[in-house]
């Protein structure tokens, strides 16, 4: 016969469920998600189904047999036999005996005993299976004292079982004499553990100590790396990882080069209530630093280092405030070592409060630009400027004014600079001063509206009214580089720019009845009327520099892409946008236009300190072509490209495309860029680069990868790497030759090899950080 009970929980139904579920040794020995058993709910309901159910009063003894369910506070039990013994408040379940916890771990084992209080118990052949794939199998396991588990022969593993011959030994596994969890100091010890690969071993440990589910942090070394390049040649890196406090710890690594002697790292961290900081640093006294190019810093210097400090803090749920500061004992100590988060070409520090409400934003900072070179003299260094400081404020109206959009802009930036960033071109004629000497300050405030209206016919029309003011402010050295340039800059200076605008867009749409295909084309037209340039080229240029005119920037108001120039002189944009979507899963998108100066000057044929508008194709009267296409396929493969054209003869004055193709077996990544001589900023010839990258798998776990770029007026790779790797559901491999072109051609190319071998959950093996430059692959 079958039989249901449903009843409120008794001690013995949750000494069933939470003493074996105690046992689940997954959670403990590899960090997976913490089980719940401990707060069950006192409310819950206890369902037990069998086929035949026994009470016997004599020897009080409640015993279920004959496929045994049991459902309690999301826990399901099935066994072939339980009995429960009031007298001595013992559980025992025999057969098939299978476990499913609210989290989807499941446990199985043949045999249970244990208390009802679930501090003492036995369990016989136990298996668990976590809903990620990780097994934890032992021949039988015991708990003691309520606090204190031990599996005996317990095997670990994340590989999954062979389906074709099960007693197979899986790719890696652990397996231990005794692992034992300690509830009270919440730490796993494992005795006489040795690591498997293949089924052999290949490691032993007389024994470990890891943290268990309840403790994700404890002191002890972490992963080892070993890295080896041309210029540093072999690199073992031991960390050490120190849990301090529950909100603060550290992490101290050395490393051992064989040719230069020990670095050491250390990462200080510590968690406030709104808030953390992080302390930074490394240093190393080098053993031989004449291995390094004569040319080079890194050869003059023995003792080198690095401190740097972060913080971030909330004041509230607007306000933040932080800082990021790093000083080095030299130009390229963090580049040369690869130091993490300090091996960048240039390094930014900088202070800064940010605000962000609504439709306010605020941000204001100061900073200082650390440019990393193995050049024997520091001038890029000097010639970078120390900001104090950049603001900048944003300002959008909730509420439509005169039905429109009305938006306000602030923007501060004061700087000071000890020596001239100047290039000089002798003989050309062309020279361009990058960055001034001296300090210059400049306020600007900016406020737009814009308002859209469609008419019956379908016709956007956007009026647009900008008003504009600067106040500039210089105190220049009296050997400025501007002083050969241009007459002095006055010491205060004020302009101001007013814009009265106007933009007509057409949308139609055409469909195609019964093709699932539409197709949207939107001619645009704009007019912006508004005087001069006040000061054109008188003023420094300091964020204005980096202009392209392209498709992206063809619609702008102020094409110039910072603040220290205003587009002036009445201007028209025509364009042309299209976007399609078809059937076939195909979709398109395109625009395509053309500028017109209409009226007073120029602003970018008006030469500034930098040339900022010189062959950009916008200064003539008319401009240049420009156009953009992206095209998607339901082959995963992407396209884009992007040009400009001369008017005249439609020749390519600048062109960028790139493409990406992905399926199961290969990943494609290539693009290439050119742009035509630029003589007003030096560059007398073409230039031209390609790059390139993909990978492609071989086999059901093999790949092989690469990536190049290369600099076709030049002839050279400035960039390659090749690479293979395995991949499956527990272990990963991959190891690759980098090859870097030195662009300051003081020691040519460096190359380096990085390898890295992971095993799932339980960490990795890297090379020093090679390979994440490349981790696309």
């Amino acid at each position: 016969m079958d039989v249901s009970v449903r009843f409120g929980l008794k001690a013995g139904a949750a000494a069933l469920l939470l003493g074996v579920s105690s046992l689940t040794l997954t959670h403990v020995l590899h960090a997976q998600e913490q089980s719940v058993l401990a707060s069950a709910d006192p409310d819950a309901r206890f369902l037990l189904s069998s086929d035949e159910l026994l009470y016997n009063l004599d020897s009080e003894r409640v015993i279920a047999q004959g496929a045994v369910q049991i459902d309690y506070d999301g826990y399901q039990m099935v066994a072939d036999r339980v009995e429960y013994d009031q007298r001595t408040g013992r559980l025992m379940a025999v057969g098939g005996i299978e476990l499913v916890e609210p989290g989807g771990n499941r446990i199985y084992a043949d045999e249970l005993d244990l208390t009802d209080d679930f501090a003492d118990g036995f369990v016989n052949a136990l298996r668990i299976e976590t809903p990620d794939n990780t097994r934890l199998v032992a021949e039988s396991a015991e708990r003691t004292g309520g606090t204190q588990t031990t599996l005996n022969n317990g095997t670990y593993t994340a590989c999954n079982i062979c389906e074709e011959d099960p007693s197979k030994a899986p790719l890696w596994q652990i397996k231990a004499r005794r692992v034992i969890q300690n509830g009270e100091n919440q730490t796993i010890r494992l005795e006489q553990a040795s690591f498997e690969l293949f089924g052999r071993p290949i490691a032993y440990l007389p024994y470990l100590v890891v943290p268990d589910y309840q403790n994700r942090r404890v002191s002890g070394f972490l992963s080892p790396s070993v890295s080896f390049s041309s210029t540093l040649d072999l690199g073992v890196t031991v960390p050490y990882y120190f849990a301090l406090t529950p909100h603060m710890d550290a992490t101290v690594a050395v490393t051992g080069y064989s040719s230069q002697g020990f670095l050491t790292e250390a990462e200080f961290r510590r968690r406030f209530a709104t808030g953390d900081v992080t302390v930074r640093a490394a240093g190393i006294y080098q053993l031989s630093p004449e291995d390094f190019d004569a040319r080079t810093v890194d050869r003059l210097e023995d003792a080198r280092g690095l401190f740097n400090t972060t913080g971030q803090f909330n004041i509230n749920e607007s306000w933040s405030y932080g800082w990021d500061l790093t000083v080095q004992s030299d130009s390229n100590f963090g580049q040369t070592y690869g130091i993490d988060y300090f091996n960048n070409e240039r390094e930014t520090s900088e202070v800064y409060l940010t605000g962000l409400r609504d439709r306010n934003y605020f941000d204001v900072r100061g900073m200082y630009f650390d440019v990393q070179s193995p050049r024997l003299t520091d001038i890029e260094d000097a010639q970078q400027p120390f900001v104090h400081p950049s603001l900048d404020y944003n300002y959008t109206a909730g509420d439509p004014v005169f039905g429109g959009e009305l938006t306000a802009d602030v923007n501060l930036a004061s700087l000071t600079r000890t020596r001239a960033d100047f290039e000089n071109f002798p003989g050309t004629g062309r020279d361009r001063i990058r960055g001034i000497d001296g300090t210059t300050s400049r306020l600007t405030g900016e406020t737009e509206w814009k308002r859209s209206v469609v008419t019956g016919s379908g016709l956007v029309i956007t009026p647009i009214l900008a008003l504009r003011g600067d106040l500039h402010s210089s105190e220049l050295d009296e050997t400025s580089a501007i002083s050969a340039f241009t007459p002095a800059v006055n010491d205060f200076d004020a302009r101001s720019m007013t814009t009265a605008g106007l933009e007509a867009r057409y949308p139609v749409l055409l469909t195609s009845p019964g093709s699932g295909s539409s197709h949207i084309i939107e001619p645009i037209g704009q007019l912006f009327v508004r005087p001069n340039e006040q000061m054109a080229g008188r003023l420094p240029n300091e964020d204005a520099q980096s202009f392209v005119f392209d498709a992206t920037t063809l619609f702008e108001r102020d094409k110039f892409s910072g603040y220290d120039r205003i587009e002036g002189g009445t201007r028209a944009n025509l364009g042309l946008r299209y976007t399609g979507s078809f059937a076939n899963g195909y979709s398109l998108n395109a625009v395509v236009g053309q500028s017109y100066h209409l009226g007073g000057v120029n602003s970018f044929a008006s030469d500034d300190f930098v040339n900022a508008g010189a062959n950009s194709g916008l200064e003539t009267d008319v401009s240049d072509f420009v156009g953009e296409v992206a095209l998607m396929t339901p082959a995963d493969l992407g396209f884009r490209a992007g040009s400009r054209f001369s008017k005249e003869t439609m020749d390519i004055n600048r062109f960028d495309a790139g493409a990406t193709y992905a399926n199961e077996t290969v990943s494609l990544e290539g693009g290439v860029t050119y742009q035509r001589e630029q003589p007003e900023y030096n560059f007398d010839v073409d230039r031209y680069e390609v790059r390139g990258s993909g990978a492609l798998r071989f086999a059901e776990n093999w790949s092989v990868f690469g990536a190049a770029s290369y600099d076709a007026r030049e002839g050279v790779l400035t960039t390659s790497a090749i690479g293979f790797g395995y991949d499956d559901e527990c272990f990963t491999f991959r190891i690759a030759y980098i090859e870097e072109r030195d662009e300051r051609e003081l020691s040519g190319s460096d190359w380096s090899v990085g390898a890295q071998l992971t095993f799932r959950t339980l960490g990795d093996i890297s090379s020093g950080g090679a390979l994440d430059r490349f981790g696309a692959f």
